[in-house]
């Protein structure tokens, strides 16, 4: 009964903030006609604005916006790429946001450097370790190797959670310290759009912070079913 109760609460912890994302997201993405132009547009833009020199702008899959310094390039989704509405407009504002933190090398950008491949890496390698285990139990009939196995994994999965999680100030950054400040002048959204736009720099901010409680659910099932 108590693992139940933890298993609940912990899925309501990870159901609201990744609810709350995804509905902000959605209800701001309408269509606004008087917007001067579209996500794709703006990025491009502020690029240009800030002499962001040698990155460029493109359309990326559904759901995938980011900055890839590999590039150096902002990829948007076809919606925000394409789109004339309060959530392309904040999204690509913030997406440029990293595209200046990367060019001017400030060192909160080192954080995405550092962790966000090492929280994927961690994640991927604990979800495959999990995978093996039945194979190993198989092979192996020892239960002290076999917990030792599971429990590598968990720590892996739990390391790649806590890594998602320190890379929120660079997103707070991208969002409250980059893109706002352009957006509040009133060039491109009217003052009667901020709080709305807020809402959407504030959800792509938490966006790796909902991904990393989603890990530690993630997590959480797993030691469930290992309970049984």
């Amino acid at each position: 009964m108590p693992l139940l109760i933890i298993g609940a609460v912990l899925a309501i912890l990870v159901y609201v903030p990744s609810f709350w994302v995804r509905h902000i997201m959605a209800k701001h993405s309408k269509e606004i006609v008087g917007l001067p132009g579209t996500g794709g547009e703006l990025a491009k833009h502020l690029i240009e604005r800030f002499e962001l020199t040698g990155i460029t702008v493109e359309e990326a899959a559904p759901n995938t916006d980011h900055f890839d310094p590999a590039g150096p390039v902002v990829r948007l989704s076809p919606d925000n790429f394409n789109g004339r509405s309060l959530t392309a407009v904040a999204v690509a504002a913030h997406e440029v946001g990293h595209a200046m933190q990367f060019y001017r090398g400030e060192k909160i950008f080192e954080l995405r450097k550092r962790y966000l491949p090492l929280a994927a890496s961690f994640n991927r390698i604990g979800v495959v370790i999990m995978m093996t285990i039945p194979f190993i139990a198989l092979l192996i009939r020892m239960p002290l190797v076999i917990g030792g196995v599971i429990a590598l994994s968990l720590l892996l999965q739990l390391a790649g959670a806590f890594a998602y999680l320190i890379i929120l100030p660079e997103e707070w950054d991208a969002s409250f310290n980059k893109a706002l400040p352009v957006l509040i002048e009133g060039e491109y959204i009217e003052q009667t759009h901020m709080p709305a736009v807020r809402q959407v720099l504030k959800a792509a901010a938490l966006t790796y912070f909902a991904a990393a409680l989603a890990n530690v659910l993630h997590v959480g099932r797993w030691f469930m079913l290992l309970r049984r």
